[in-house]
C-alpha cells in the first residue's frame, strides 16, 4: 500500500446537501488544486480529483459514506490517485478513455467514464472537443445543479512571484474564469466542439455553481460566466 503523503490543504467543506469540496497545494508553484466529493442516490461517494487529507479530516471524509468511485479527471491530476485507490480497494477507479494509459502508469484503473453506472443525482458526460480526455460531472442538490469541471476552465486569481508572472503573462492562466492557453494547446482538439460543449453546460437547467479543479468556485451567475469564457476563445 502506498504511503499516505499529505500536502497543505484547507478543511473539507460542505457546498450543498450532497457535495463537498477541499482545496490544497501541489508539490511546486502557486497553483491550488481542488477535490470534489459527491454522494449518489445509492449513498456511494464519487471522488473527483482526489486529495490526500490529514487523518482528522479523513475521519470526517469517511463519515460521509462509502467511497464507490474515484475519478481521475485527466492525465495530470494523478498526484493522489494511487493513495486513494490503495486506501479504498473496493472503489472503482475511472478516468476518461483518452487518458487511461497515462493514469494506469500511476494507479489501477477499473474502467472509463463510460463505465460509470447511471444515477439520478450524480452523472458524468464527456466534454466534446477534448479527444475523450476530459469530462464534466453534474450533481443535483437542494441548492441547484453543480457542474464539476477539471482543466477546461481555470478560476485562479493573479499570484505574486516568478510563478505568478508565468501564470499571468505566459500561460494566461490567472485573472478570473477562463480557458487557459495551456488548455487550448494541450486539451482542446476541436475548438468549435469544445466551445459548444461549454455553452451546453451553461444551458443546464437550475445551474447554480461550477466547481473547477484549480482555485475558486464560480457561484455568481455561473451560466453567464461560463458563456463568457467560452466565447472568449
Amino acid at each position: 500500500m502506498s504511503e499516505w503523503k499529505v500536502l497543505p490543504h484547507e478543511p473539507l467543506k460542505k457546498i450543498d446537501d450532497n457535495i463537498w469540496r477541499a482545496q490544497g497545494s501541489v508539490p511546486r508553484g502557486p497553483i491550488q488544486r481542488v477535490m470534489t466529493v459527491a454522494k449518489r442516490s445509492d449513498g456511494l461517494l464519487v471522488v473527483h480529483s482526489a486529495i490526500a487529507l490529514d487523518e482528522a479530516e479523513m475521519k470526517d471524509f469517511d463519515a460521509l459514506g462509502k467511497v464507490g468511485f474515484i475519478l481521475v479527471p485527466n492525465g495530470y491530476h494523478r498526484i493522489d490517485a494511487k493513495q486513494f485507490a490503495d486506501r479504498y480497494p473496493d472503489a472503482k477507479v475511472l478516468c476518461p478513455s483518452g487518458v487511461r494509459t497515462r493514469v494506469e502508469e500511476i494507479a489501477r484503473v477499473s474502467g472509463t467514464y463510460e463505465d460509470y453506472p447511471k444515477d439520478d443525482i450524480v452523472s458524468i458526460e464527456m466534454l466534446p472537443g477534448t479527444g475523450e480526455r476530459e469530462g464534466v460531472v453534474f450533481v443535483k442538490g437542494k441548492g441547484g445543479v453543480t457542474a464539476v469541471l477539471n482543466d477546461a476552465i481555470f478560476n485562479m486569481p493573479h499570484a505574486g512571484g516568478f510563478g505568478g508572472f508565468i501564470l499571468r503573462y505566459l500561460t494566461a492562466s490567472s485573472g478570473g474564469p477562463k480557458v487557459t492557453m495551456i488548455a487550448k494547446m494541450a486539451l482542446v482538439k476541436d475548438k468549435e466542439q469544445f466551445r459548444a460543449g461549454l455553452l451546453k453546460i451553461a444551458e443546464t437547467p437550475n445551474l447554480s455553481r461550477i466547481i473547477v479543479s484549480h482555485h475558486e468556485m464560480i457561484e455568481t451567475d455561473a451560466a453567464a460566466t461560463l458563456r463568457r469564457a467560452a466565447e472568449a476563445m
